[in-house]
Parts: structure tokens; sequence; C-alpha cells
């Protein structure tokens, strides 16, 4: 039995906590089958790197290749350098491709999949004129990753966002970097909730004629989409999306909140996977996919079920501080010696939403050491002031 740690509450109250015995997990025997299932994965800070916090980021590559490794062994591909690695939130460009060269040779040295981000996050806004900036830009990235021998996964553009005015003008950019990229790409649909420099992306607000304006491109450069990603937050638009796309495109869900059924489907289809939140439950994810490709829905839904209370927390709004939770959890786990963020992102969460991720993570079985998390655990509170 663990020993009990007191935890705060949203009330300010205090109360001891005893988390229950570890669960035990297991790794795949074989390649997942029934679905795409892609982690988007955090980087590890260089905590005792004398750097600015709110400058470039310093990264201690050891432990995140190591995570990455930890990602592979339970059968998840691997989607480098997204908004889960803090792209544009503390990761820029010029260490994004050190991570991306890196996460690709350590993926040919053991076995992994991985697909990485290209976006245009090396102009700055002063730098963004016209829609030929945010072709080249977008150019450059795209090239940078095939280069390298990885698949793209196309984010979701600021700079577009921020020149674009009208719907032509993305299917302009869009129809352009597709027609110079060599193999299918990824989409990457970001809602603003991610990212409120994202807002009416794809030239509208109405989100129906954004879908719209989205389909068409896809329509158009169907051999050049392996699929998209969405992360709207919304399952029931999704699920219209899905519906409409053109067939072999998959939809690779970025619902953090309603990831089970999604994946799950029906009878009218279903989405494969491109999650956040598979970083931090790595193990369940891969449990249940498991549990799927033996056609056992039961163990599935016991699986991942708990894991969605956890998820639900961990991108509550703000959603863009998701990135906290997934980190925080990383180091309870003892896949890092610290709780420290590029950017100083480990304070974009309060000591209670902390305690009550610690209490949601060991309902769904996802202490792996409830001894080490909950001296972790108090560690954190200590520094809080919290005795």
């Amino acid at each position: 039995m663990s020993s009990a740690v007191r935890l705060p509450s949203a009330d300010g109250g205090m109360a001891p906590y005893t988390p229950r015995a570890r669960a035990a997990w297991s790794r795949p025997s074989a390649p997942i089958r029934c679905r795409v299932a892609y982690a988007a994965a955090h980087v590890v800070c260089d905590p005792l790197a004398d750097a600015d916090p709110l400058g470039s980021a310093v990264i201690d590559w050891d432990s995140t290749l190591a995570f990455r490794r930890h990602l592979w062994s339970f059968g998840l591909a691997v989607a480098e350098a997204m908004d889960t690695a803090q792209r544009g939130m503390g990761l820029g460009w010029h260490v994004a491709r050190e991570l991306i060269q890196r996460s690709l040779a350590e993926a040919r040295a053991c076995g992994g999949t991985v697909a990485c981000g290209a976006g245009t996050d090396q102009l700055s806004p002063n730098d963004v004129r016209t829609l030929d900036d945010v072709e080249r830009a977008f150019g450059e990235q795209t090239a940078w990753v095939e280069r390298h021998g990885g698949r793209v996964i196309l984010m979701a553009s600021r700079a577009l966002a921020r020149v674009a005015r009208s719907p032509d003008d993305y299917r302009r950019v869009y129809g352009h970097v597709l027609e110079h990229v060599a193999q299918p790409v990824i989409l990457h649909w970001l809602g603003d909730m991610f990212d409120p420099q994202l807002a009416a992306y794809w030239g509208t607000s109405d989100l129906d004629a954004a879908m719209d304006v989205c389909l068409s491109i896809i329509a158009d450069h169907r051999s050049k989409i392996d699929g998209i990603k969405i992360s709207l937050l919304d399952a029931e638009r999704e699920i219209a999306m899905r519906s409409r796309l053109p067939e072999g495109v998959r939809m690779y869900t970025g619902d953090d909140f309603n990831y089970d059924r999604l994946i799950l489907g029906d009878d009218c289809g279903r989405s494969d996977a491109l999650l956040g939140i598979f970083d931090a439950i790595a193990p369940a994810a891969s449990a249940a996919l498991q549990a799927l490709d033996r056609g056992d829905t039961a163990t599935y839904r016991a699986v991942l079920g708990p894991t969605v209370p956890l998820a639900r927390h961990i991108f509550a709004r703000p959603t863009y501080a998701y990135k906290t939770g997934i980190v925080f959890l990383a180091y309870l786990n003892g896949h890092q010696s610290h709780f420290r963020m590029v950017g100083g992102a480990e304070s974009w969460r309060s000591v209670p939403h902390l305690a009550e991720l610690f209490r949601l993570a060991d309902a769904a079985g996802l202490l792996d050491d409830p001894d080490l998390a909950t001296e972790r655990m108090r560690r954190v509170l200590a520094v809080a002031g919290v005795t």
C-alpha cells in the first residue's frame, strides 16, 4: 500500500489521499493493426541550462528521445514537433529542426514510426507581408522534413491566418505547398481554443463554411493527402467531416475530450488518432487498441473510459495550458527528473489543478510507481508552500 499524501482541493481545503496499487500494462507483441495511432510527444528541457527562459529552448536530448522510445515500445507512432512539444509556444523552428532530425534517426534505429510537423514559424510577425512569404516558409519546412526521410504533418499557420483575406488565399497556399511535397501529408486543423491566433482559419469564422473550404482543398489534392487531424474538441463536427472525406483519406481525431468513442467509431465510420493525450496515457491507449485488435470492445471501453476524465481535466480551459499537465504526469512517472518546462510553462496550471490531475491519473491506473509519484507530488506541493 502506498503512503498517503495531503492534497489541496479547488475549494481551498486539504484532504489525505492514498494512491491505489500499481496497474500492470502489457506492451504489444506485434504491431497494432486496428488503427493508425500517433502520440504527439512533449519535449524535456534542460533545467540546468543558463538561458533566457523565454528565448530559444534548450533541450535535454537524452530524456526527450528516451520518452519517444517509451511511446514506440507501446506500439504507438510519434507525431514530432507539434503543439504538444510547445511548438510556437517556446519551441522555435531552429530547435524543432534538430528535434525532427534526431527523432527520425532514433526511429530508424529502433523501428519506430514518426511524422513531423512542418509550418511557418520561422517567420516573425514583421516578416509576413504576402502569401508568397507563407508559401516559401512552408516550402522550407516541408523540404527539411522530407530531406531527412520524414512524413509531413502540415501544421496550421499563424502567418497564413494573419495575411489571408479570403478562403481562396488558403486554397492558393495549400495548393502550392501540396503540389511540391513528395509524399502524402497529414493536414492539421487546430482550433483557436488551442491557439487564439488561428481564429477564422480557412478564411471564415463560420465552422461549417470553414469545413467546406478544407474539404474542397482535400478533394482538389487527394493524391497528396494521407489524412487530416482536426482539433476542435467537437465530436459531432468531426463525425460530419469524416463522412465527407474522399475514400482513402483518414480522419485522425485530435479530440482530446471524445477520442474514446471517435476511435471506436460506429457503423458509419471511425477515426484514427493523432493525440496529445496519448503522450500521457500511452500504456492505457496501447492496451485499449490491443483489445480492439482482438475484437474485444468491452475491454477497450473498460481501459480507455477511465482516461477520459483525466484528459478533459488536462485539456480544460485555457486549453493551450494542457502541455503543463502532460509534462507533470511524465515527471510523476519518472520519465524526467524535474518539473521544469520550456518557457517556464510549469507555472501555467494551479496547484489544485495538479493535485486533481494526480487523483485522476491514479483512478485511470496511470501512476506507474505510486510511491515515486507520491513523493514527487509532495515535492511540488512543498515548493508551492503547501505542507
